[in-house]
């Protein structure tokens, strides 16, 4: 199965990094949080992925159109224009970027790759997210299920600490970022059958995002069913979610599956 991940948005809520570079640019640990989602998916063996292109998607570009020479040891022959490699590192990694445009939500952004998924089942996933779950164990519950749609869920932590109290004030206990008990939320890492095309058949679509009418639609028809992850998933949509991550990066970065 192909990958697909978004990263065209604007990122408006990190705009102290997103002014330069698209927020799936900006790095974790040296690297942009775009590679260590790849990583993920490769740790698994799927290393194919479609690049969803927008805001500074020329960035993204360049990035993996010389990373090839970003990562190795060369030797550069100035008079001649010829260089020679001596070592590299790179991942075997195979990507297609797709210009999408800089405003299209969502569900326009994905009409528009799905030509490129020939028509076969195949992931998607944001920019902007990293967690630890089972990607093999994910696909045996999507085959399993039968539906369009298996959609990651997870129940996220509260920023804040929660004050336990008696009916008259009296406090009981103070518990620090609780789960949300009995709260899923959409995690992404979904995975979809090529039956999804008639879900985004709209003639124009760059104006939807696709957690609205599709997954609406979806839903109704009973075609999305929720993979219960119960472990490891953090966004970076703030300048603290990064700061988060990469601490979690230098001392246990949950996610690194290679």
């Amino acid at each position: 199965m192909k990958v697909v991940i978004f990263a065209g948005g604007l990122g408006t809520r990190i705009s102290e990094e997103s002014h330069l570079r698209p927020k799936p640019m900006i790095e974790i640990g040296g690297k942009p949080m775009l590679w260590h989602i790849m990583n993920i998916y490769a740790s698994y063996g799927y290393n194919e992925f479609i690049i969803c292109c927008g805001y500074k998607g020329a960035i993204i570009k360049e990035y993996f159109t010389n990373y090839f020479l970003h990562n190795a040891d060369i030797t550069v022959d100035l008079k001649d224009n010829q260089h020679q490699i001596h070592l590299s590192n790179v991942e075997n990694f195979k990507i297609t970027m797709i210009d999408t445009g800089i405003d299209t939500m969502t569900a326009g952004r994905l009409k528009q790759v799905l030509p490129y998924t020939n028509n076969e089942p195949f992931m998607l996933t944001y920019g902007d997210g990293v967690c630890d779950v089972d990607i093999h164990k994910l696909v045996q519950f999507h085959q399993q299920h039968g539906k369009i749609c298996t959609m990651t869920t997870i129940q996220p932590s509260s920023r804040f600490g929660v004050v336990n109290m008696e009916e008259d004030g009296t406090v009981i206990q103070f518990e620090e970022k609780p789960e949300d008990s009995g709260t899923w939320i959409n995690g992404g890492f979904f995975i979809l059958q090529p039956e999804i095309k008639h879900y985004l058949s709209n003639e124009n679509l760059n104006d939807v995002m696709w957690e609205r009418q599709p997954m609406y639609d979806l839903a109704h028809d009973k075609n999305i069913v929720g993979y219960r992850h119960r472990g490891f998933w953090k966004c970076m949509d703030t300048m603290r979610d990064k700061e988060e991550l990469e601490k979690l990066w230098e001392t246990n970065p949950i996610w690194k599956k290679w």
